[in-house]
């Protein structure tokens, strides 16, 4: 994987994320306000991967700015870490209409975008949040989300090695707004990132 100057970073990352707003390659294109690009660090050693924007990130044109993204806030001030300091991104660029899961060809399509910003950012370590981040990213990491010991129930909260990348699965901020008694537990979880900042 090479490696880019600060420079370097952000020149390709503004004709990615040029490349990411123009996006038509699915009918998310026609729902949405805005499809939202990557923000934060630009040399972070922490990559959060979300699922996708809400209603308040697609109307905003920004990252986790409605209540999960208030959740996000307050767990990262627990566990330590200054969200300046990392990148935030989503799996799926776009909104997904009435909050409705996302279409297999969605990720796929979208997917290209993660890759380019994995590669341009170049972490230390990638956090997907959620179930659905975490499937993908251990596809792209030629790990099989479908066998037991790679559930979602079984990797969250723990550091995983694969391909030369290291992917620490933790719970989506969304998850809290419905089962608000495993905030304890969450944050335990997130303090782990700490690490590497």
């Amino acid at each position: 994987m090479e490696h880019f100057s600060l420079t370097e970073k952000q020149e390709s990352l503004d004709v990615l994320n040029y490349q990411i707003r123009a996006c038509k390659k699915c009918s998310l294109s026609v729902t949405r306000k805005h499809a939202l690009t990557g923000e934060g660090n630009i040399d972070a050693s922490i990559m959060f991967v979300a699922l996708s924007p809400g209603v308040k990130e697609d109307s905003q044109n920004r990252m986790f700015v409605g209540p999960s993204g208030q959740v996000f806030n307050k767990l990262l001030h627990a566990a330590g870490i200054d969200r300046e300091l990392v990148f935030m991104t989503n799996l799926v660029k776009c909104m997904l209409p009435k909050n409705r899961k996302p279409k297999m060809d969605e990720i796929e399509l979208c997917s290209q975008f993660l890759n380019d910003e994995i590669s341009i950012i170049h972490p230390e370590v990638i956090v997907p949040l959620g179930s659905y981040a975490t499937r993908a990213i251990l596809i792209k990491y030629h790990a099989d989300p479908q066998s037991t010991e790679m559930s979602f129930a079984n990797i969250n909260g723990k550091l995983l090695s694969t391909d030369n990348e290291k992917i620490f699965p933790l719970p989506h901020p969304a998850s809290l707004l419905y089962n608000p008694s495993f905030e304890a537990d969450t944050i335990e979880k997130y303090k782990k990132l700490k690490i590497y900042l």
